[in-house]
């Protein structure tokens, strides 16, 4: 099968793990290999199908370096789990915008090299997909990386929680474009949404009723920093709203990030509280905390969107492709169950 040719926006914690994974994975043919893969094979694609064409970032210590290169350059502090040898791809200088911050203008050190023309560079390097891994304040970058990819004829997948496949204008373009377009806000394969949404239906199902509960969220990294700053309302909404999809009644529901704490480097330590009752309206509390490294934690999810991506590529399809995003993202345009988006995903990728 041919190469899924993607770019990647964003040199970040997230493209190291991505690349690393893809590495990693690429290496394997035993099926005790994949452990930590949903889906080692997608509609016939494995890891090792997906290649990276084409990298941007705006930090003097990435720019100009072969892409195996720029993923271990600070401030990425995600752990090193694979070697990975070069790609033959340079990173290049991507317009600035508002991808740095007032908080993260100190971690980020801006290159004074020039633009390159995006769109050509797509071109060029044959990319059939956008993958938008920019801090999530960076909301002026993110349309303007949509905009070149419909300009160089590539889907857009949107992992920030910047609205793009929510916003019916970006769609209509992308429609009329006849390019699938994905987001928002990709989900982390063990992340604390899903768990807490997790949580909520087996009690659920289980009689228990939920009176009130909520998820915190404390994190090192750039990007941590940059949600406090810039997305924290934004992320906040989000998570709640798909939190509330794991109940069928409305109840009190706080889930968001809270802090940034650096020596937690690319860690995230996240709270759960549930207050409920059952049998009887007997009392039931639960306390828990969760920890992950942020970074791999993207990794499985969008191997799996990516390959979903390209089959909707295939099939010609346009606009918001939801089955897609139902599946991979916090914020579809349409939400569904964690069930219904699983079963429909399983069937769009068998066709």
């Amino acid at each position: 099968m041919s190469k899924i040719k993607v770019a990647l926006i964003g040199v970040g914690n997230c493209a190291s793990a991505f690349l690393q994974g893809l590495n990693y994975y690429g290496k394997a043919e035993k099926t005790e290999e994949f452990i930590g893969l949903r889906n080692p094979t997608l509609a016939g694609y494995t890891p090792k199908d997906i290649t990276v064409v084409a990298a941007f970032d705006v930090d003097e210590r990435k720019v100009g370096l072969d892409l195996s290169d720029a993923i271990y350059a600070k401030p990425n502090n995600t752990p090193k789990i694979s070697q990975v040898t070069k790609t033959g791809v340079t990173v290049s200088k991507g317009p600035l915008l508002d991808g740095v911050g007032e908080s993260t203008k100190d971690i980020i050190h801006v290159s004074n090299k020039a633009d390159v023309d995006v769109a050509q560079v797509l071109k060029n390097s044959e990319t059939e997909m956008v993958i938008n891994l920019l801090p999530s304040g960076a909301i002026k970058a993110t349309e303007y990386y949509a905009k070149q990819a419909l300009i160089a004829k590539c889907a857009f997948i949107n992992a920030t929680p910047n609205f793009i496949a929510n916003d019916p204008s970006w769609t209509n373009q992308f429609k009329e474009a006849h390019l699938p377009l994905i987001g928002d806000d990709l989900v982390d394969q063990i992340g604390s949404t899903a768990l807490h949404k997790t949580l909520l239906k087996l009690l659920s199902d289980s009689g228990v009723k939920i009176f009130e509960t909520y998820q915190l969220d404390v994190g090192g990294g750039a990007e941590s920093v940059d949600t406090l700053e810039r997305t924290r309302d934004a992320k906040r909404t989000i998570k709640t709203e798909s939190v509330a999809s794991a109940l069928p009644y409305k109840t009190q529901i706080v889930a968001g990030s809270t802090d940034y704490v650096d020596f937690l480097q690319n860690k995230r330590d996240s709270y759960f509280y549930i207050n409920g009752a059952y049998f009887c309206n007997t009392p039931l509390k639960i306390d828990l905390k969760f920890q992950t490294v942020d970074a791999p934690n993207a990794g499985s999810v969008l191997i799996d969107v990516i390959r979903a991506t390209k089959i909707a590529l295939t099939k010609k399809q346009e606009g918001t492709i939801n089955t897609i995003c139902a599946y991979g993202f916090k914020r579809s345009p349409k939400m569904i169950s964690i069930a219904v988006a699983d079963e429909d995903f399983k069937r769009f990728t068998s066709l």
